[in-house]
């Protein structure tokens, strides 16, 4: 079993809820999405691991057991080409759960006209394979949900 952590403090407000049908319809994988508290913040890694990919806006960290998990700072913030937020580790770089990975700024992201919305996905995951999702409020670093 995999516990995924909130990278992010905020409200769970699930996929389906994500202002982005690739993510709502659960195409990339299932998880769950939160809605960040505004103001300066860094996203942590929800799990230990290697950083497989990070860009600026998403990374995806893989466990031992192989199992990646995505975490997306907003929606459509490819956009924004790297402004606003600043990558903290590398590729390669070995984690551990709770490490900043990027600092960025949701008020930023919003005041852009974009959704600051951060979907969480279990990357090649059955949907029941995840229970105990969260609801309500999370603390960045709390967990978020399992990975059977």
């Amino acid at each position: 079993m995999t516990t995924v952590l909130a990278p992010v403090a905020g409200s769970v407000i699930g996929l389906a809820a994500v202002p982005d049908p690739v993510f709502s319809g659960g195409l990339v994988g299932p998880g769950t999405a939160i809605d960040p508290r505004r103001g300066a913040a860094e996203a942590l890694a929800p799990l230990d691991g290697t950083v497989f990919k990070v860009h600026p806006h998403a990374y995806v960290i893989v466990g031992a057991d192989g199992r990646a998990v995505l975490v997306h700072l907003g929606i459509d913030t490819v956009r924004l080409r790297g402004e606003g937020f600043r990558v903290l580790v590398r590729e390669g770089e070995q984690v551990v759960a709770g490490r900043p990975v990027v600092a960025w700024d949701p008020a930023a992201v919003e005041a852009a006209g974009l959704s600051p919305v951060c979907p969480v996905v279990a990357l090649e995951a059955r949907p029941e394979a995840l229970r105990a999702l969260a609801a309500g409020m999370v603390r960045a670093g709390e967990e978020l949900f399992l990975w059977d």
